[in-house]
């Protein structure tokens, strides 16, 4: 988790593209897609892992956009493992067991 968010930080692409499972990233994602967000702050809420391949991290980042006043977004991501790497499968509409 922190590591993806690194590589928006840093406006690296190919990086976020790898680390997202195959089944649910985008065909494509661009320095383009990344530009005019200014992110600056990660905080892990919770994180559980249900099994050797399966967890959950609850997450907020706080964000500028523009000239606008800071926002944050927050999500409940769901991760599998697959040859030793955590790949993000995407937003998990319920919060993750304590």
């Amino acid at each position: 988790m922190r590591s993806r968010y690194s590589a928006y930080v840093m406006k690296l692409p190919d990086y976020i593209l790898a680390t997202w499972h195959p089944d649910s990233r985008p065909e494509t994602l661009t320095l383009d897609d990344l530009n005019g967000i200014k992110w600056m702050k990660l905080q892990v809420k919770t994180h559980h892992q249900s099994d050797a391949t399966h967890a959950e991290v609850e997450f907020s980042a706080t964000y500028q956009s523009g000239n606008q006043k800071k926002s944050q977004l927050t999500e409940h991501s769901r991760f599998v493992k697959e040859n030793d790497r955590w790949l993000y499968v995407g937003e998990n509409q319920k919060p993750p067991v304590d």
